[in-house]
């Protein structure tokens, strides 16, 4: 066992050095191709490159008010009298990214087998390995860019070793494939943590949790929150704080700027329909939005849509021009702001709905989705596991979600679902 940990105990033998050499030929270019498309966010929301983030801190001038020094003169006047300037209100905000970090494992002898056979034996031997992490990133990164701070569901009541989560607050995506997961539920302040836990089971019909059994969930009440473990605390804004927040973000106070406070509107605890959907980006029109926009909703809202523009279609010629194809990804309809389209999300909760104009967010930070090591010469990606045979493999981001006019979208609460 000792001569086979010494072929990868240093990278420039032919060992770690080949299997780095390996990696990034078979992936270091492609890895925007291997993330899949049920991450929408990540793949719309382009990454600001770093040459322009000065500093450690993101900033970004914002309007946030019009110039006021306008003179009104009677047509009689000749030499009249100018008001004051009154300046308009700009101001910088900055954002800072935060750190993500996923570790795998590769084992010495799956590293060996791999890089014996070339290029084609190490994509073989890795590649399930490299979209799963990429898969498992993502995911997180998608959720937080939707609910970071926020949380990833609320609890509607809690057994001994199992816990439901509220209609409301239910998205599928989160929690498929949640197994093993370790959670943290603190009380809805975020000051209280009532458990930290590890996901056995989910049952997707129920939205149930079965925690493992030496942890006793006998502590949590409903209106308690379920946070992935680490999270709170350290991730950074997304776009359901960003949309509802009320006070300081990113640096600018939005209860004294109406254009630095997204908008919300109420389904009325019904199914979210085309009109809702047009009154609701009234409420972004009204503080400057006059470009395209996406809605993004749940799967189950998305079923109740559909059935609403099929009535539509055949009772009301009003919503011309509408464009829907039999098995579409999105529709595509005109409103008050131009076009919107609506595509559904298995990472948006059922109560909820976005509309976003989708050119004031971007992601910023020092580093977007990348498996190299920072502080490295070259290109070093595994690393030698100190107590098990084996090679670690790390996939990190350091970044933030920022939006320079909050007030051109709109958060849809209340939304409960027919479909």
């Amino acid at each position: 066992m000792s001569q086979t940990a010494n072929t990868f105990s240093t990278p420039d033998n032919n060992g770690v050095g080949n299997l780095n050499g390996l990696f990034k030929e078979t992936y270091a270019d492609k890895l925007k191709e291997l993330i899949p498309d049920g991450v929408k966010l990540m793949n719309m929301i382009k990454f600001m490159p770093k040459d322009k983030q000065p500093g450690n801190l993101y900033n970004q001038p914002v309007i946030l008010g019009a110039e006021h020094g306008v003179t009104f003169a009677s047509s009689e006047e000749d030499a009249f009298n100018l008001m004051p300037p009154v300046a308009g209100a700009i101001k910088n905000a900055t954002v800072r990214g935060n750190p993500i970090l996923l570790r795998s494992v590769l084992g010495y002898t799956a590293a060996s087998r791999a890089q014996q056979g070339g290029k084609q034996a190490f994509m073989d031997g890795t590649k399930y390995l490299v979209a799963n992490m990429l898969r498992s990133i993502t995911k997180a990164l998608e959720i937080e860019l939707l609910y970071g701070q926020v949380g990833y569901g609320v609890v509607a009541s809690s057994l001994t070793t199992a816990v439901t989560i509220q209609t409301a607050e239910w998205a599928p995506g989160i929690w498929a494939g949640s197994q093993q997961m370790p959670i943290e539920i603190r009380n809805a302040a975020g000051s209280t943590v009532r458990g930290q836990f590890n996901i056995v089971s989910v049952d997707m019909d129920t939205r149930v949790l079965t925690l493992n059994a030496d942890a006793a969930a006998a502590g949590v009440v409903n209106t308690d929150i379920i946070w992935h473990k680490s999270a709170f605390g350290n991730e950074f804004a997304g776009i359901h704080k960003i949309v509802t927040n009320t006070g300081t973000i990113f640096g600018i106070d939005a209860s004294q700027y109406a254009l630095w406070r997204g908008n919300t509107y109420s389904a009325g605890s019904a199914a979210l329909t085309f009109a809702k959907l047009q009154k609701s980006v009234s409420r972004g029109v009204e503080k400057g939005l006059d470009s395209k926009v996406l809605v993004l909703c749940s799967v189950r809202a998305w079923a109740d849509l559909l059935t609403d523009q099929a009535a539509l279609r055949q009772f009301d010629q009003s919503y011309s021009p509408t464009e829907v194809k039999n098995g579409a990804k999105s529709i595509m309809f005109y409103s008050q702001n131009g076009d919107m389209e609506v595509q559904p999300s298995i990472y948006v909760k059922e109560g909820f709905a976005y509309v976003l104009d989708m050119e004031t967010f971007s992601r910023v930070g020092s580093s977007d989705v990348t498996f190299k090591r920072p502080g490295l010469q070259g290109d070093t990606f595994f690393r030698d596991l100190t107590d098990a045979a084996g090679l670690e493999l790390r996939l990190w981001s350091d970044q933030a979600l920022f939006c320079d006019a909050p007030g051109r979208n709109t958060l849809i609460s209340l939304i409960v679902n027919v479909a």
